[in-house]
């Protein structure tokens, strides 16, 4: 095994907080041509469990295809999400860390920066990938040049709406934020009882409307981190959301303590006209309410003045630990789930996206009313939250959503609430 002293250092006296992770071709045939014969040898591989409702057949017929290739087995091991991070904390400070895993994408810089992670850049880029990974995904497990994480699969937001209550009231799906007001407006006039476009406290609500406004949540100069949330452009993109639920009165007072989920469900419920949400939720929604069969629909998140606002695209890297005993083993893995048919297949069973262009763009081109848009949205349209170690800390203190709950609840001003945030997140920073 390699020596992991400096992941064993730096994670023993990490904070094992558990937080939320937040799904091709390029050249390639879903595997590597110039794997070695490594017949009797084990790869232990780590992944998340929940992702897909019923992994076994998947992950029997990649062990099949894997072996063929390569000789080797694979040893996959199921790890819940809730317990995901004190686990790799702990084996990580042990060196008994896998030879892959699954790494949600905001933990991948931490486990990257603390020296736990193999750098996949050259990896990369000897297969021609470099160019086919969606940006987005690649940027969030990439500290320093250093990619600590190859992109498997992410999901990202739009807004999902009904179609029959837009046609109703005459008005078609907004492509700017003077349009998601005037949509938004006319479902009201149509329909008191409606809540037009619920705003809840959630992160990946907000932070549309930041980037959307040409804000950032932090930015970096050098080594040092520092919060965005308090300049005029993030200040802008706050106010007009603020404005949805308060001059406009779009939202419901209910909303300012709302996850995503809760948005989600009451849109299920037929009690919401618009919300922002996931990739894999409109399945889950008409499930929830058969009746919303062939009423639903999706455009991207409409930016400022038209084109589409920046939407968080979060899932999951494969990662190689520095502790594997063999790396071209370990990246012939990788590559075969990232890319090609696998990719493709772990996209269909989850609700997720693969995380290549190429993969995108033949969603994007579908007729599929439910997921070309977010596929567009991905491809074209996706943003990373701030790629550093401590951004954990950020997400473990719920800095964005209280700013949030503080704003819609009328407890601070926007410039107050927002103010605060930001000093709350250069503390996590500067620490």
């Amino acid at each position: 095994m390699k020596s992991t002293s400096r992941a064993m250092l730096a994670l023993a006296a990490a904070s094992a907080l558990t937080l939320s992770a937040c799904g091709g071709d390029s050249g390639t045939d879903g595997g590597s041509d110039g794997a070695t014969d490594a017949s009797g040898e084990t790869l232990t591989v780590w992944i998340m469990e929940g992702t897909n409702p019923d992994p076994t057949p998947f992950f029997d017929e990649v062990s099949t295809a894997f072996e063929e290739e390569t000789g080797a087995t694979l040893d996959i091991q199921f790890v819940p999400w809730a317990s995901a991070h004190d686990k790799f904390t702990n084996s990580i400070a042990g060196g008994t860390g896998p030879d892959v895993a699954e790494v949600g994408t905001t933990w991948t810089p931490e486990f990257g920066d603390a020296g736990a992670l193999m750098d996949l850049s050259d990896r990369i880029d000897e297969a021609g990938l470099a160019d086919g990974y969606v940006g987005s995904v690649l940027d969030s497990g990439t500290v320093e040049e250093a990619v600590y994480g190859a992109p498997w699969y992410a999901g990202v937001r739009s807004i999902v709406y009904r179609t029959d209550l837009l046609e109703e009231a005459g008005v078609e799906p907004p492509t700017t934020w003077d349009e998601l007001v005037t949509v938004g407006e006319a479902l009201k006039e149509s329909d008191p009882e409606l809540v037009p476009f619920p705003v809840p406290n959630s992160t990946h609500t907000t932070t549309p409307f930041i980037w959307g406004a040409g804000g950032e949540v932090a930015t970096q100069d050098g080594d040092v981190w520092s919060s965005g949330l308090d300049s005029p452009e993030s200040i802008e993109g706050l106010t007009f959301l603020e404005s949805l639920a308060g001059e406009h009165d779009l939202s419901t007072p209910a909303a300012s303590t709302w996850n995503e989920a809760d948005t989600r469900d009451a849109f299920a419920r037929g009690e919401a006209g618009m919300i922002i949400s996931g990739s894999w939720t409109p399945k889950s929604i008409i499930e929830a309410n058969a009746d919303l069969e062939g009423k639903l629909g999706v455009v991207p998140i409409p930016g400022q003045d038209g084109g589409m606002a920046p939407s968080f695209a979060g899932g999951s890297h494969l990662s190689v630990f520095e502790t594997t005993d063999n790396e071209d083993l370990a990246w012939t893995f990788v590559e075969m789930m990232t890319t090609g048919e696998f990719a493709q297949k772990w996209g269909e069973q989850t609700g997720f996206f693969p995380a290549t262009n190429d993969l995108l763009t033949q969603l994007e081109e579908a007729d599929d009313p439910l997921v070309a848009p977010f596929a567009q949205q991905m491809k074209d349209g996706s943003a990373t939250l701030p790629v550093t170690p401590l951004w954990g800390q950020v997400e473990g203190a719920q800095t964005v959503p209280a700013m949030m709950e503080s704003i819609l609840g009328g407890k601070a001003s926007v410039e107050e609430a927002a103010t605060t945030a930001a000093d709350e997140m250069n503390e996590i920073f500067g620490s």
